[in-house]
């Protein structure tokens, strides 16, 4: 009898080992090594009870019609969705989906397959964590059980396929989640590596056979991963992430990767009591309640994709008691807050080794995009001197480590944003030409500009504003 190898797979990263370690050494998770069922997968069984294989073919390139060029895509009946996925879902397609515990997945699920569901579409949705019940429960309380659309719990992928395939092809199909689905072709509990890539594999398979487009669900770990293994990622051909904060009211639908349409595409919606709205006007809903005298604060010009937005960037400088001062950041990258302190304190003539700096943007709305340090940088020199900046300008641009202010992309429009929302002037790196010249612009090249800009501005020498700091003189 042959010698059963045992395997060992890491249930975070899929890394497999041939015992049992307490960290896994791609990954260094603690206790995420499970022992699995050798030979599992889609292509498990002895190669004799395996169906031969079928020569395939093939189709040359420059034979395809106008028709087969462009990705026939469907509506999924709600503009903020369809602007993440590029214009709606491409047939074939999978999706997958990840969001915090009660961010409102289910809820925009629901909605869509309702929406689309209205306009003749076959939708199914297949919960493998609640009972149907609840589901329609859900749908009652948003206002859609009208709706045609198909609902069922099951987490056998092969019984969820089968019952797909009978009739006509479902237009979209949601499984959530991932992880309750099982199927037999594997020996290890639902949830685990083997299991969730199995899964996916023959729901992937069952898309491109019958032109259905899936939406799978994925829960999310504490650091905020897609629980589950990274091939999974790999495998579909999108991934999107709704983000949120529950002290907050609106929700962002964020595309990370989309084979059909851009990436970084975002979606904005609005948390009521009927369920998810879309904010057509993402940038007056970060806007809303500015305190246009308040120290500290500066509007950024931003891009989030192809749409501009405008956020409001708060700071707060205050002298500290400790030997290591504090830095907190919301919304930003902690290791840029850093640099642009090292540049305002090498480059601008400004101490701020001995405060602790707090850094936050409003709404709860993370940026990445480095245009944002010129904006961080005025707040915090704001801050420090407790001069109010210009509550109608705004602020872009990228600050190098020689304190020059480097030149972003989409200049024009992030100007026809702040245009649109009543702002008159917009302080940017020098270099970018712009249509539009409504709206004032002052081109600047070092940092050291921006800082004698709002010191002129600022406090006079012996003045005693509400937040004075005497160490913010040395840099009139």
């Amino acid at each position: 009898m042959a010698k059963i190898h045992q395997t060992f797979v890491c249930q975070s990263c899929g890394a497999v080992y041939n015992r049992w370690r307490g960290r896994c050494e791609a990954c260094n998770g603690w206790n995420t090594i499970v022992e699995e069922t050798p030979g599992g997968g889609v292509q498990a069984g002895p190669a004799a009870t395996r169906p031969s294989r079928a020569r395939g073919r093939v189709f040359p390139l420059e034979g395809l019609t106008g028709e087969a060029k462009q990705a026939p895509r469907i509506p999924s009946g709600i503009a903020e969705l369809d602007r993440v996925t590029g214009g709606g879902f491409v047939r074939g397609s999978v999706i997958l989906l990840g969001g915090d515990p009660g961010i409102g997945k289910s809820t925009l699920l629901m909605q869509a397959s309702a929406a689309m569901a209205g306009t003749g579409q076959r939708v199914a949705y297949i919960s493998g964590e609640e009972a149907v019940g609840q589901v329609r429960l859900r749908a009652e309380r948003l206002g859609l059980a009208d709706r045609p659309v198909e609902l069922a719990a099951e987490t056998n992928v092969e019984d969820i396929v089968e019952t797909l395939s009978q009739g006509r092809p479902p237009a979209l199909a949601i499984i959530d989640s991932i992880q309750t689905m099982w199927t037999e072709t594997v020996d290890s509990a639902p949830g685990t590596v083997t299991q969730v890539r199995s899964s996916a594999q023959s729901l992937i398979r069952f898309a491109k056979t019958t032109g259905t487009a899936v939406i799978l669900v994925g829960h999310v770990t504490k650091d905020g991963q897609i629980a589950g293994p990274r091939v999974v990622e790999h495998m579909v051909d999108a991934v999107a992430s709704f983000e949120g904060d529950q002290g907050h009211h609106f929700r962002i639908l964020r595309a990370v990767k989309n084979r059909f349409g851009p990436t970084d595409e975002i979606g904005v919606f609005e948390m009521t009591d009927g369920g998810l709205a879309e904010v057509p006007n993402p940038s007056a809903l970060f806007l809303a309640g500015r305190d246009h005298q308040a120290a500290g604060t500066a509007v950024f010009a931003g891009m989030e994709g192809t749409r501009p937005l405008l956020v409001e960037i708060q700071a707060l400088v205050a002298p500290s008691a400790l030997g290591m001062p504090r830095r907190a950041v919301v919304g930003w990258d902690p290791n840029r807050l850093s640099m642009v302190l090292a540049v305002l304190e090498a480059h601008g003539g400004i101490r701020l080794s001995g405060h602790d700096v707090y850094l936050n943007v409003a709404g709860g709305l993370r940026i990445s995009e480095p245009a944002a340090d010129l904006a961080v940088a005025a707040a915090l020199v704001s801050s420090l001197s407790g001069s109010a900046l210009p509550p109608e300008t705004v602020y872009f641009g990228e600050i190098g480590l020689s304190g020059a202010i480097r030149p972003v992309a989409q200049a024009s429009a992030r100007l026809k944003e702040a245009q649109k929302l009543g702002f008159a002037k917009a302080l940017m790196p020098q270099g970018r030409e712009t249509a539009d010249r409504a709206l004032a612009t002052e081109a600047l090249r070092h940092i050291a500009d921006m800082v004698a800009g709002i010191a002129a501005n600022g406090p006079k020498r012996g003045g005693r504003g509400r937040n004075h700091n005497p160490r913010y003189e040395e840099a009139d």
